[in-house]
């Protein structure tokens, strides 16, 4: 390919360092949103994915739960529920453990994160894992998001370390990236005026990171933030991962306007998404893994997302989450390992069966 001429006089110098796999600037990224076009995108996103991880998409055998959709933070974008509300509800850990039973065998990850609630703390959360650990001793654990677990240290008055450590103790082994939202202060006050800092999100993920606790990173975007928000929301990300090391996977939430505060926000275009995604497989060199959650986004949306530099489908699932469909999501979320890996070969990929913190499974 003549790289010249596909990309243009102006773009060709930006596409040849990322080509040689050398880092981008937060200037150069905002260039990829406002001068590059999706095929261009495409092509320097998959060669950057094909630096990372070849041409393997990976997915997990999972299922998720949601202990309780009840929460004390009132997000604008989020159909949680208030604790007086008739459609809350909450799972104690054995039903918890009677909703993993039917599919320990075939899973290898239980993921657990819910609403903020207002009256569990770390102790309630340490029983709970402890339960299913004894219980399913072979599964992985990843389990709440920054938001919860601070949440939870307070109520119990515990520091994070403390906290974070008797969550290790109790069966914890890895966390998922939730609550991070935009970290612009600005915006946080009007999606999520609740909500603790993006900062301190940012310091409890580096203090499991510290105690050998692996995590996942999020960001919820195409609401009111622009795109240097989210390239400086990026930014602090992988400045972090330089230091910690210990991010596996980044994950673009797109954001959805059904039941609730921001339905008169209308939802980003595909294109732009597929953009999302394609500069975050750039600019985030040291993450090495990027995820579309298909429930979230849909089949459909997850397979064209593979072009873009993604390399991750997330898992089977199971039918187990509720958060997405409430939003808007319109997918059943469940699908068979067949299916999985079929959506991954017709996009011209192989697909890759992992473990939580990918270790690949023959």
């Amino acid at each position: 390919m003549n790289t010249a001429e596909f990309f243009g006089s102006e773009q060709h110098e930006l596409a040849q360092k990322i080509f040689e796999g050398q880092r981008i600037s937060e200037e150069e990224a905002l260039k990829l949103f406002l001068e590059f076009t999706p095929p261009q995108l495409s092509l320097l996103a998959t060669e950057r994915k094909r630096m990372a991880s070849q041409d393997k998409v990976f997915y997990n055998r999972n299922i998720h739960v949601e202990p309780t959709n009840i929460c004390v933070y009132n997000c604008r974008f989020c159909s949680y529920k208030a604790k007086s509300e008739a459609d809350s509800y909450l799972f104690s850990a054995q039903e918890i453990v009677d909703k993993i039973a039917p599919v320990a065998e075939n899973i290898t990850e239980v993921h657990i994160t819910g609403g903020v609630h207002p009256d569990w703390g770390i102790h309630f959360f340490s029983k709970m894992l402890r339960i299913i650990k004894e219980t399913f001793p072979k599964l992985h654990i990843k389990a709440f998001t920054a938001v919860e677990i601070g949440f939870m240290c307070r109520i119990d008055n515990m520091g994070i370390a403390e906290g974070l450590a008797a969550l290790r103790e109790a069966g914890l082994d890895s966390m998922p990236g939730g609550g991070a939202e935009i970290f612009d202060e600005e915006i946080r006050l009007r999606i999520s005026p609740e909500k603790p800092s993006g900062q301190e999100w940012l310091d409890i993920n580096a203090q499991a990171h510290a105690l050998g606790i692996p995590s996942n990173a999020t960001m919820l975007f195409g609401h009111v933030e622009n795109f240097s928000q989210r390239i400086a929301h990026m930014g602090a990300l992988r400045s972090l991962q330089d230091k910690s090391k210990g991010f596996n996977a980044f994950i673009p939430l797109k954001f959805r306007n059904r039941d609730n505060r921001m339905s008169d926000i209308a939802e980003t275009a595909a294109i732009e998404d597929m953009k999302t995604y394609a500069i975050a497989r750039i600019f985030l060199d040291n993450i090495f893994h990027l995820k579309a959650y298909w429930p979230a986004v849909g089949r459909d949306f997850a397979q064209l997302s593979l072009q873009f530099g993604v390399d991750d489908l997330d898992g089977t699932i199971n039918d187990s989450t509720t958060i997405y469909t409430r939003a808007g999501s319109f997918e059943n979320p469940a699908m068979s390992t067949s299916e999985l890996r079929q959506l991954i070969l017709d996009a011209g990929f192989s697909p890759v069966e992992r473990d939580s913190v990918y270790n690949e499974i023959k």
